[in-house]
């Protein structure tokens, strides 16, 4: 910016002054203000030398003798020591000075004179009071010119407006003016050509088609996975243990009206039920080891079928082996592997009560090891033949890769008139 400058007064200088005032050809007032004088004698004479200052022609010699006058009382001498000067007047215009200097200054005040705004020097200025409704919108007009304007600053400020416009790297401008006056934003009808090629834009394309049925794809089967483990898990239990409380009771509705007479008992049907009082179990056992006819259906199966044929418990010698599940389906065999030494585990028949007492447990063995149903099987402990049960499960929970293993031996044999065992009554 450059520097200020001075305007000019509305007075002009020394020089012109004499010439204005006492002239007749410039501004009414003084540098001082003053009017001009307008007097009798040698002042009205010099009036007359308006043609010596503005027509260049020769004085007269009237006229001459006024510019020696007021030399006299204006010189350099008598004009430094006048009214303006601050000293005493004593030229040839004393009374006409005095006269019109008796009364005070009584001329009308007028506003100080502003200039116009220059666009090259931006001066001070005093802004003209908005009115009511200009107040809000000239306001807002600032605000919109700060945040839309063109940024101030270095090359830094600049960037970070540009950035806030349009986005990091400077924004398509050219796009969003494009798309501020299609035909679309703009109301007018769209031709043909336009709306096909519009309809081909929306139309999603083959990958956005394909990773939209592989998500679909993913969506469902996770749903159906988290059904069937549910149905697994629970679903499973229930209905295994509403079958096995319903052929429970049958069995007992049996033994009371004398319908079932021990002997031999056909793939899937019940006959007996087994009690494990530390761990609240009370299940059926049914005649084999199918999944479908009786593991699935939360019955315990008896190893009653070829080569893992067992004998019953009421056998004078052998090893009753059973079979469960250990996880869905009922899960009866769930929790065995918490039996300890001397737990009771009672088998209940149409005439009698057999409590064999927890003697030993093989805690993981291959689903081939057959050997654990032997008469003496290898690993329990026992060193003679006996009246044996064993009790076959998988390891680990929820997996069938290994089986878990426990024994027991015969305590007890107690027909049904006599009651129930102690093992259960406690």
């Amino acid at each position: 910016m450059t520097a200020l400058r001075p305007e000019r007064e509305s007075g002009a200088s020394y020089g012109e002054s004499f010439t204005d005032s006492y002239g007749g050809a410039g501004d009414q007032g003084t540098s001082y203000g003053q009017q001009p004088y307008e007097g009798s004698g040698a002042l009205g004479e010099w009036q007359g030398g308006e043609d010596y200052v503005t027509q260049g022609q020769a004085p007269t010699q009237a006229q001459a003798q006024g510019a020696e006058g007021y030399d006299a009382g204006y010189g350099s001498a008598g004009y430094a020591t006048d009214g303006y000067g601050g000293g005493s007047y004593e030229g040839p215009y004393e009374d006409l000075y005095s006269e019109q200097h008796s009364e005070p200054y009584s001329e009308t005040y007028s506003e100080p004179y502003i200039p116009p705004a220059d666009d090259e020097t931006v001066a001070l200025r005093i802004p003209d009071p908005p009115a009511t409704g200009e107040s809000i919108s000239a306001s807002a007009a600032s605000s919109a010119t700060s945040t839309t304007g063109p940024p101030t600053g270095g090359r830094a400020a600049r960037r970070k407006a540009a950035r806030r416009r349009h986005g990091r790297h400077g924004g398509s401008r050219e796009e969003s003016e494009a798309a501020e006056t299609s035909p679309e934003t703009s109301g007018a009808p769209l031709s043909r050509m336009e709306a096909r090629r519009q309809a081909k834009a929306r139309k999603p394309s083959p990958g956005v088609l394909a990773s939209r049925a592989i998500g679909e794809v993913f969506i469902t089967t996770g749903v159906l996975m988290l059904l069937f483990v549910s149905y697994q898990l629970w679903w499973t239990n229930v209905r295994a243990h509403a079958q096995a409380d319903k052929e429970a009771s049958s069995l007992q509705d049996d033994w009371a009206s004398g319908k079932r007479n021990p002997g031999t008992f056909e793939p899937g049907q019940g006959f007996a039920i087994l009690h494990i009082p530390k761990l609240d179990v009370v299940v059926p056992i049914a005649e084999g080891v199918s999944n479908k006819k009786v593991l699935d259906r939360g019955m315990v199966g008896h190893y009653g079928e070829g080569k893992l044929k067992t004998p019953m418990p009421d056998a004078k010698t052998g090893n009753f082996g059973l079979a469960g599940h250990r996880n869905t389906h009922g899960e009866p065999f769930r929790y065995i592997n918490r039996l300890t030494r001397g737990d009771a585990i009672v088998v209940e028949t149409q005439d009698k009560y057999f409590v064999y007492k927890m003697a030993s447990i093989l805690p993981v063995t291959s689903p081939s090891n057959v050997s654990v149903l032997d008469p003496v099987p290898p690993g329990s402990g026992f060193t003679k033949a006996g009246r044996y049960i064993t009790l076959t499960t998988c390891t680990p929970e929820f997996t069938s890769k290994y089986r878990l293993i426990v024994w027991g031996k015969m305590v007890e044999e107690r027909p049904r008139s006599k009651g129930k065992p102690d093992a259960l009554v406690s």
